[in-house]
């Protein structure tokens, strides 16, 4: 099927937004309130973070994931749960765009498989996705790495240059140089592991970006888990190749997440927290939360740098 958004670009991507949120009030709400949300910045090594206080997004910072809350719950991404207000434009084969009504940025999407099947790993479709997107990236927040909705296959979308580490790995990894990197590899205070390609048309068989998007952290029994990974594909804004990124994970929350009392912070990190975005729903957490805090998020769930 074929429509005028096969290609998200800046005309599409602010033509979508604005017919969703003319007819849908508690998104446009969301959506006006990143207006006033309040920032602040620091520097884990060589990344640079941004601390936003974001109220809306408590339902996926506090989601529970367990099989139990799951099982017992309908699903929302499913077509016949979703409010009626929400749009769904075919974007790719099995899968739908629809604008997240709970947005951390301006530009804000998620992509969901048409049918109900389980966040099991990141799909080969991102790198379609991303091509057809320009300006965009396109994430993939594995099972046990941030994903609120682990039983329905779905991914996001937003601007690249929102994303701090995105910028940091086209300076790091240059797209004149090899065609997979290591974190380990570059000359850089970094504050966790990852692995960084670029995709070169004449890699017919997509050697580095296979070997990125199975590119896991360790389950506790130290075997490969694609549950836990984050997985972004952007176009490259110099070069206009494609590049991926993945960031293994060993943990989906922190330990300050469960904590009590004033050493407890809400933060759950996902994909966009990983890329240097922390989303802190409590105003407490965000007047409090530390570069000693945040390195120790990284630590605690990211691979040893």
């Amino acid at each position: 099927m074929t429509s005028r958004f096969d290609i998200l670009n800046d005309e599409t991507v602010s033509e979508l937004i604005e017919a969703q949120l003319a007819v849908w009030p508690e998104a446009k709400k969301n959506f006006d309130a990143l207006a006033s949300c309040r920032r602040k910045s620091m520097m884990i090594g060589d990344l640079p973070v941004i601390i936003q206080l974001n109220p809306a997004r408590i339902k996926s910072t506090a989601a529970d994931i367990s099989k139990e809350s799951i099982a017992a719950r309908r699903c929302f991404l499913c077509k016949e749960n979703r409010p009626e207000e929400q749009f769904a434009i075919p974007i790719i084969e099995n899968m739908e765009l629809l604008v997240n009504p709970y947005p951390i940025f301006p530009v804000h999407f998620t992509i969901v498989a048409t049918d109900h099947r389980p966040q099991t790993a990141p799909p080969l479709a991102m790198a379609p996705l991303a091509a057809r997107s320009p300006g965009l990236c396109i994430f993939f927040n594995g099972a046990n790495a941030g994903a609120s909705a682990p039983d329905h296959l779905h991914l996001q979308a937003v601007l690249a240059s929102e994303l701090p580490l995105l910028r940091l790995v086209e300076r790091l990894h240059p797209a004149s140089g090899k065609d997979i990197m290591v974190s380990t590899e570059m000359k850089a205070e970094l504050p966790f592991r990852f692995i960084t390609a670029v995709i070169r048309p004449e890699d017919e068989k997509m050697t580095a970006l296979v070997e990125t998007l199975t590119h896991f952290g360790n389950d506790k029994d130290g075997n490969p888990d694609p549950g836990l990974v984050n997985t972004y594909m952007w176009t490259d804004h110099n070069t206009g190749l494609l590049r991926a990124l993945a960031v293994p994970r060993k943990a989906h929350r922190p330990t300050c997440y469960s904590a009590e009392g004033d050493e407890r912070l809400l933060v759950s990190p996902g994909a966009i927290d990983m890329a240097g975005v922390i989303i802190t729903p409590r105003a407490e957490d965000f007047e409090k939360i530390t570069e000693e805090d945040v390195r120790t998020i990284f630590s605690e769930t990211g691979m040893e740098a």
